[in-house]
């Protein structure tokens, strides 16, 4: 099912993918100076082993990726035109939940700071497969979270290779998993165009920082938690192959 190129580039005119390291805002609010330019610099020394600024950031950009993917799970069990994207759907929820129940429970034994809204630019992307209808919808949110999940690949791998921290560890296994699946599903659908996707992966536009960077909570303010789904029978862990990429929206 192919897409036309001026179509997809409209879908990603925000440019780069939302899951990429990146230095945030949060060093500030835990009192930390963030002078460094290295991601490797340690920012806390915990029972679990040393925390550096790249493994705080991708907790945080964990975090981040649930709560714009969740709402488009959400949007797509409702309006999705086919069994494929409902599946795919139920899928996004399960996942993410998990995922977030998992970064809720390791931030506060961390000292992260979890935001409770995603980054402007993921914002934009939730609203942009709001706007579409019917098979458009499905279209549009299929290459956006292709795109998305595709990016977040290298992170995780250097994450779960350079990490001295065991619940960092951890949550990059289960993000792995939890990635694998969804971009599983995601071509499962037969919508997905490969060629922008891989396009946007490889050469994104940039973006201010601001536009990557979700924004802090106020003090005090509740963690918002992502609605757990064990009324979807899904399994996020294990996915079986996708169907082959050949004819496939290239």
């Amino acid at each position: 099912m192919p897409v036309s190129p001026s179509k997809l580039g409209s879908i990603f005119v925000f440019g780069a993918l939302g899951l990429t390291l990146a230095t945030l805002a949060y060093p500030a609010m835990l009192g930390i100076e963030n002078t460094a330019s290295s991601q490797d610099r340690i920012v806390a020394n915990t029972p679990y082993g040393p925390l550096t600024e790249s493994d705080r950031d991708f907790v945080v950009r964990v975090r981040s990726a649930g709560l714009w993917e969740y709402p488009i799970g959400e949007m797509a069990m409702e309006r999705g035109t086919t069994p494929e994207m409902k599946e795919a759907a139920a899928h996004l929820l399960v996942g993410h939940a998990a995922l977030d129940a998992t970064c809720r429970r390791i931030a506060p034994e961390l000292g992260i700071t979890l935001p409770n809204q995603p980054t402007p630019q993921q914002q934009q992307f939730v609203a942009t497969v709001d706007s579409e209808t019917g098979q458009q919808f499905d279209i549009t949110a299929v290459n956006i979270m292709r795109a998305a999940h595709g990016g977040i690949f290298p992170t995780i791998a250097k994450i779960r290779a350079s990490t001295k921290n065991s619940l960092v560890r951890a949550l990059a296994d289960q993000t792995n998993d939890t990635v694998l699946d969804h971009i599983t599903v995601l071509e499962k659908t037969g919508m997905v165009n490969y060629e922008q996707v891989l396009l946007q992966q490889t050469t994104p536009p940039k973006l201010p920082q601001d536009q990557l960077t979700p924004p802090p909570p106020p003090p005090g303010s509740p963690v918002l938690a992502l609605k757990p789904r064990p009324d979807l029978d899904v399994n996020t862990t294990s996915p079986t192959p996708s169907p082959s990429a050949a004819g496939q929206g290239g």
